[in-house]
């Protein structure tokens, strides 16, 4: 099927030649981008006979913020309450990713404390991210009560991070090499707690949906893509395994000590919008089991490097000898001196695998910076997954591929 050519039709009888022997008279419709259902800035104008879309284009970029041309005038450390602004929804995960890239640069080695650290944080991300996906999916096909099940823990867990962090949602908690803080008395035991909420939350959902006929009409056999075109359009996280590829960076490129905590990569069968839900479920089980494992082995320590370099001179050396101040204004006002050269890192983020390709030319900001989000390859698809399709069933799709406008046009 060919696709339209012209996202804004001349007249009211604008008919590409490909639909003439139809003989039948197309609608164009904006799906989005001002509509709760388009899950942010999103358009997508549809060609319909009747409710069938029969071709698609998606325009991007109503949420654009320019993220990689700041961060070249930005320092390092200053570029990280920016990419809290990519995939906003699991931000910490971000945060982490980016101090990856730049650590591994620079060739510096995180505490064994900061590396516990990061893992139980970014799994508590994945577990949110996965809850919002899949609330506001249930949401776009009719199931609210899913909706609050969800989302009230999810709240849970922010008042913990409000504790960590001082902030709910844009957390800005990494530093290149360590963390903003250490943790709290009892952050432990409020972790431990809001786990067991989940799992409760995730049980009563599945017992409302897994056996519903209306969830499952509409999810089974909608927005289906094969192996083979994930793979072409470079699909990677739950979307790609949930066409059966288990593909997970944390197993096939272990960082943070990944290889040494027990758990599965879930996968699904057919690739569609029912096994993209289903593989998340299933993820929550498997961070709720990872950060369980982390917090029984967390060790003592600092959870900042003591290089020089990067980290902050203690208060006490700072305030009490002048090398100490020197290093801290410098280090402050002249960000982190990384010599020449370029590197590429990626983690395996709650859409995919979010890489930074970092190019620096000696100086405290980088020269170049370059985002890799998942959402953006896995959108690139999204007219293929939706033409000969319901509208209805186009919703029910775009809630399942999880796109987050801030790290799709970042």
């Amino acid at each position: 099927m060919q696709r339209i050519n012209e996202l804004h039709p001349v007249n009211q009888d604008f008919e590409p030649e490909f639909y003439q022997d139809l003989h039948t008279d197309l609608m164009f419709l904006n799906l989005g981008p001002s509509h709760p259902a388009s899950h942010g800035t999103l358009r997508t104008l549809v060609a319909l006979d009747g409710e069938t879309i029969m071709s698609a284009v998606c325009e991007i970029g109503y949420l654009h913020r320019g993220f990689e041309k700041t961060a070249e005038n930005r320092t390092y450390d200053q570029v990280i309450p920016y990419t809290d602004r990519l995939n906003y929804v699991s931000a910490i995960m971000n945060n982490v990713g980016f101090a990856k890239a730049v650590e591994a640069l620079i060739g510096v080695e995180i505490t064994p404390r900061c590396m516990g650290l990061r893992v139980i944080v970014s799994e508590l991300m994945r577990i949110v991210d996965h809850l919002v996906c899949i609330g506001a999916n249930l949401v776009d096909i009719g199931a609210l009560t899913n909706f609050w099940y969800l989302f009230n823990k999810r709240e849970q867990l922010y008042d913990i991070l409000d504790k960590l962090t001082g902030a709910r949602l844009t957390n800005s908690f990494t530093r290149i090499g360590g963390l903003a803080r250490d943790t709290y008395p009892g952050f432990e035991d409020e972790v431990l707690h809001v786990l067991k909420e989940f799992e409760i939350a995730v049980l009563d959902v599945l017992k409302l949906v897994a056996r519903n006929k209306i969830f499952l009409s509409r999810t089974q056999g909608v927005g289906i893509i094969s192996q083979a075109d994930a793979l072409s359009y470079g699909f990677t996280g739950p979307c790609l395994r949930a066409t059966g590829i288990p593909y997970d960076l944390r197993k096939e490129f272990p960082y943070y000590g990944y290889e040494n905590y027990q758990f599965e990569v879930p996968v699904g069968e057919v690739g569609d919008t029912y096994d993209r839900i289903m593989v998340r479920f299933e993820e929550i089980t498997q961070s709720i089991k990872i950060v369980r494992q982390a917090l029984k082995v967390l060790p003592g320590g600092p959870i900042n490097s003591d290089d020089k370099r990067v980290s902050l001179p203690p208060k006490d050396q700072t305030y009490v000898n002048i090398e100490g101040l020197i290093n801290h204004f410098k280090h402050i006002y002249e960000g982190i001196k990384i010599p020449p050269g370029e590197f590429y890192d990626a983690t395996e983020a709650a859409n995919g695998e979010l890489g930074f390709y970092i190019v620096s030319d000696g100086s405290g900001n980088p020269y170049r910076v370059r985002c890799r989000p998942p959402c953006f390859t896995i959108f690139s698809a999204y007219p293929d997954l939706i033409e000969g399709g319901l509208i209805a069933d186009a919703i029910a799709t775009l809630g399942s591929i999880n796109i987050i406008a801030g790290e799709l046009e970042r």
